[in-house]
């Protein structure tokens, strides 16, 4: 059976604007630099090693995915990955929120993770004091996956509803004949 993937809400153009403007002046300062026959290689390095270390985070922005393979949950969070089985899911507490509402869940403290204006991917320390693995692009309409163990999923997909409903049929037993 092939993943089905579940597209996410688009990420807001800060989040791209806070990596590529920085990335883009590097670029034109190395550009703009003065072309003196006698300027050391160093010179130019510095700006040169700037802009690849601008390129990870930049590729890594670009790994954003919800995805059901079989029956587990397999989210792609920049440079985290979190495969949770749906038997390990909690769907009766499942639901959509307001993060604005609902402050209790929203993300306090990185512990691993990756963010930027718009993006918060990697592990979290809720204002509630629960831990959660975290790919949120917006704010508005989360989908929160608790697991069984007591750790939250946290997910922006473009949709949420339907994530929750393929994640409920999966989780419903087949009728016995």
């Amino acid at each position: 059976m092939a993943a089905r993937e579940f597209p996410l809400a688009p990420l807001q153009r800060m989040a791209w604007l806070f990596l590529v403007l920085p990335a883009l002046a590097v670029a034109v300062g190395v550009l703009v630099m003065p072309r003196a026959q006698d300027t050391p290689v160093p010179a130019i390095a510095g700006p040169l090693m700037i802009a690849l270390v601008m390129l990870g985070p930049l590729l890594a922005l670009r790994r954003r995915r919800i995805a059901l393979d079989g029956h587990t949950l397999a989210v792609a969070a920049t440079f985290y990955t979190r495969r949770v089985a749906v038997d390990a899911l909690d769907l009766a507490q499942a639901r959509i929120v307001d993060l604005g509402e609902h402050t209790e869940l929203s993300p306090l403290l990185g512990l691993n993770r990756f963010g930027l204006p718009g993006l918060q991917a990697g592990h979290y320390l809720l204002r509630d004091r629960r831990r959660a693995f975290c790919l949120l692009t917006r704010r508005d309409r989360v989908l929160v996956l608790p697991q069984r163990d007591g750790k939250l999923l946290l997910l922006s997909p473009e949709r949420p509803r339907d994530l929750l409903d393929r994640l409920r049929e999966l989780a419903t037993p087949p009728p016995r004949r």
